[in-house]
């Protein structure tokens, strides 16, 4: 059982924390039990995984799945498990794993995301979290935006982020014209919109462009758009948050979806 900070695989996994040791590194974090039951259903190798005793006692099986799907598998104290996790509270179990297996090719059908410079890791989770439950084909989002793989990302996705497809693009104009050369309707959140949300038709495949928590949608982006929409709001409300915006418009989609069956 590992019980030193000093030992390297705990003083590596700390490094973890920073952003910039996880690009080094080329590995992120995946904490708690309900993301490590995600990972493990979906087959998603780990690259190390560290559990304290009491937690391995109540997930035999589990761990023992985990320990099929990863380079290294570690019972540490509860000491170190508090260390290399980032919340304040760990349930027991934390794992690495590198970056970047879950790239996937968004299809371009359906209803997909693109979100561009998306700064707050909870609003990138709530956004794919949302994406999933509406069944969306996918997310794609602007390589200036949060990490993907950041941990609160993962959190805020309740383990959707498994699940979903998506991908990063250093140039969403590229992916606007993409998604129209194969017939999608592209269409962008504005607040000065003359549409609202429910006046298009959300039935036909779509590419929903979603924008900068405080800027908004850079007007480049938002002029290649097809439709402009808007949500309605009451006079002094200046805006919404983004992830929210974007579970309207999903559940829209979702709505007209199961009307129109």
């Amino acid at each position: 059982m590992l019980t030193s900070t000093q030992n390297p695989l705990v003083k590596q996994i700390r490094k973890l924390h920073s952003t910039k040791e996880r690009h080094k590194q080329g590995l992120f974090l995946i904490e708690g039990t309900h993301l490590i039951e995600e990972a493990c259903e979906v087959g998603y190798p780990f690259d190390a995984a560290c559990c304290t005793p009491e937690w391995q006692g109540n997930h035999l099986s589990l761990w023992d799945t985990v320990c099929h799907q990863c380079e290294r598998a570690e019972i540490v104290s509860q000491e170190i498990l508090n260390a290399i996790a980032t919340t304040v509270q760990p349930d027991g179990v934390v794992a690495t794993a590198k970056r970047g297996i879950n790239a996937s090719q968004v299809p371009f059908t359906g209803l997909v995301m693109a979100v561009e410079t998306i700064q707050d890791p909870g609003n990138l989770g709530t956004m794919i979290r949302a994406a999933a439950g509406a069944g969306a084909s996918g997310l794609w989002l602007s390589e200036d935006s949060v990490d993907l793989d950041n941990p609160k990302v993962l959190r805020a996705s309740a383990g959707q982020w498994f699940r979903l497809p998506m991908a990063v693009s250093p140039d969403l104009k590229l992916i606007v014209q993409q998604a129209q050369q194969v017939g999608m309707q592209v269409i962008a959140t504005l607040p000065s919109a003359n549409l609202t949300y429910w006046q298009v038709n959300w039935q036909q495949p779509t590419l929903m462009l979603l924008g900068n928590e405080g800027a908004g949608l850079s007007p480049n982006l938002a002029a290649m758009a097809d439709l402009q929409v808007k949500i309605p709001l009451n006079p002094g409300v200046e805006s919404l948050n983004v992830a929210i915006t974007g579970a309207l418009m999903l559940y829209e989609a979702q709505r007209q979806k199961s009307f129109a069956g």
